[in-house]
């Protein structure tokens, strides 16, 4: 693994930067620093894109909208949506969890570890059982079980579903996911981006890496030419899939595993300290090009 002050090995040129927001490219107190201000808009500047990458959905996205440069794309929600921040979250492409299969999987999760509570993120805002944790009340949320809330008179009339959310008040965050998976991993993806024992379970193939891959496959970027950033496991197909990858300094076991480098925390701007030494390396690239296809005129 390289360390934050190390050079960066022989590769292709960054085209794209993949970047978690909680816990990475944000402060503990949620707040993007000047310095990681200043990196982005450097990257969009030396031809970089960034693309936010995050298991928030979109109507949590304001404090980093006003950052987000060119194409204004955000994806959220573990790779369920592709949004516009340019024009206020707007959605443009849901990737979402069938209502028929979130049922099989509450049910699932009901048997393989009881005292299970859910909620349900919607396109349209996000409802909860009784017992679910008051994390973040939405006053506009319908509390009933998840049965009640995943139930349609008329099926594919209601709004999709971007994601159920399973929190159990007793097991071990790492524990309650291998069980989830367990019980039912041939019916959705599951992985975990809290502390405490909350999984987010999306559409089965639905993760950050995915939807990023078609992202980038639309603008003809290969892996080789991404660097990713992130800290939890819902990060951890992305890491794999980017040809560079850091892994915060805070970030859990699995992450550091799975990414190629490591960086500081995400207090000590981790991301930002990456940034920098990329633009260094493609503005080092763009001004050596015209030397190099002067030298070869010459020889020609």
């Amino acid at each position: 693994m390289t360390s934050p002050h190390s050079a960066l090995p022989e590769a292709p040129a960054i085209r794209l930067i993949a970047t978690d927001l909680d816990g990475t490219l944000l402060r503990d107190d949620k707040s993007v620093s000047e310095r990681t201000i200043a990196a982005l808009a450097a990257a969009e500047r030396a031809g970089i894109e960034v693309f936010f990458v995050t298991g928030r959905p979109a109507r949590w996205m304001d404090v980093v909208s006003a950052h987000v440069h060119g194409h204004g794309l955000a994806i959220c929600a573990n790779g369920a949506a592709v949004v516009d921040l340019h024009a206020g979250g707007t959605f443009l492409e849901v990737r979402p969890l069938e209502r028929t299969v979130a049922l099989d999987v509450v049910q699932a999760l009901r048997t393989a570890a009881p005292g299970t509570s859910f909620a349900v993120e919607l396109t349209t805002g996000i409802h909860y059982e009784p017992e679910y944790p008051p994390f973040f009340l939405d006053p506009g949320a319908t509390v009933a079980t998840a049965e009640k809330l995943l139930f349609e008179e008329t099926p594919g009339a209601a709004a999709p579903v971007l994601k159920l959310l399973a929190q159990h008040p007793e097991l071990d965050p790492d524990v309650f996911l291998a069980t989830a998976r367990e019980a039912a991993g041939d019916l959705a993806s599951f992985t975990r981006s809290s502390p405490t024992a909350l999984i987010e379970i999306s559409g089965l193939g639905v993760s950050k890496a995915s939807t990023l891959e078609h992202c980038c496959a639309e603008r003809g970027i290969t892996p080789a030419e991404v660097a990713a950033f992130g800290d939890m496991p819902n990060d951890i197909e992305m890491l794999s899939w980017a040809g560079r990858s850091f892994a915060m300094g805070n970030a859990h076991p699995d992450v550091i595993a799975a990414a190629s480098g490591r960086t500081t925390g995400n207090n000590e701007d981790g991301v930002a300290v990456v940034i920098e030494r990329l633009v260094a390396e493609a503005q080092a690239t763009n001004q050596t090009q015209p030397q190099a296809q002067a030298e070869s005129a010459r020889d020609r």
